[in-house]
């Protein structure tokens, strides 16, 4: 794993990705979402990781 995709992992970690998810998306698909967060304000974060896994189907919304 390259470092770009580790610092996408601990990023989607930190603002709230289950473990159990991110070790399941593919690579590709961590350091896009990881990109989407990055551009998001820091307040609304963890509500984009939701919004990102739900819209792939990795995750049910609330």
């Amino acid at each position: 794993m390259d470092e770009v995709a580790k610092d996408a992992k601990r990023l989607l970690l930190r603002y709230g990705a289950p473990i159990s998810i991110v070790d399941q998306l593919p690579e590709d698909d961590r350091i896009s979402f990881a990109r989407s967060v990055v551009r998001t304000s820091l307040s609304d974060r963890p509500a984009k990781v939701k919004e990102l896994l739900a819209g792939g189907g990795w995750l049910e919304q609330d």
